[in-house]
C-alpha cells in the first residue's frame, strides 16, 4: 500500500504578496480597478503607478479617437473612463477567397478606478499620446490635511 496526501495550493494572491514584500503601505485598497466592462469583447488594459503622492492610471487605446469617443470623469468617488473604440471598416473587407481575419476588438467600454475621499476633479489631469492614455492624479496617496480644531461656542 501506499500513501498518498492530497494538497492544493493556495490561491495566487498579488496582494499578500505586494503587502508581504512591500510592507503594509504597498496596497491601496481605495484604488483598485472596479470591473465594470459594458462590453467584454473590449476592455482596455490599465496599469496604476504611484509617483510621489501622485497616482499616473495609464489605458492602452491604440486608434482610439480620444477627442471624439473618450471621457474622462469623476462620478462621486469613482475615476471613470469610458468610450468607444470605432471600427473603421463598415463594409466587409474582401480577402483571399472572401475570408478576413479579425483579432482587433472593437466595441465600448468603461474602466472605473475608486478614489480616495480627499482627490476632486481638480487634481486630476489627462493627456493621450502614442496610443496611451494617461491620467495624473495629484495627491492620491497624500495623507488627507487634518482638519484645525475649532473652539465651539457655548450659548446660555
Amino acid at each position: 500500500m501506499s500513501n498518498l496526501a492530497l494538497w492544493s495550493r493556495p490561491a495566487w494572491d498579488t496582494e499578500r504578496w505586494l503587502r508581504d514584500f512591500f510592507g503594509p503601505a504597498a496596497t491601496v485598497d481605495w484604488f483598485k480597478p472596479v470591473t465594470s466592462g459594458v462590453n467584454p469583447a473590449f476592455n482596455p488594459a490599465a496599469e496604476i503607478v504611484k509617483d510621489g503622492d501622485d497616482a499616473v492610471v495609464r489605458l492602452e487605446l491604440p486608434g482610439v479617437d480620444v477627442d471624439e469617443d473618450v471621457n474622462v470623469e469623476v462620478d462621486r468617488d469613482r475615476l471613470v473612463i469610458h468610450g468607444e473604440h470605432r471600427d473603421e471598416h463598415t463594409g466587409d473587407v474582401a480577402g483571399s477567397a472572401g475570408r478576413t481575419l479579425r483579432e482587433i476588438r472593437y466595441g465600448s467600454f468603461r474602466r472605473s478606478f475608486q478614489l480616495p475621499a480627499h482627490v476632486t476633479s481638480e487634481a486630476i489631469a489627462a493627456s493621450y499620446a502614442a496610443g496611451v492614455l494617461t491620467v495624473r492624479v495629484t495627491g492620491a496617496f497624500r495623507e488627507p490635511a487634518a482638519g484645525q480644531a475649532q473652539r465651539i461656542a457655548i450659548t446660555k
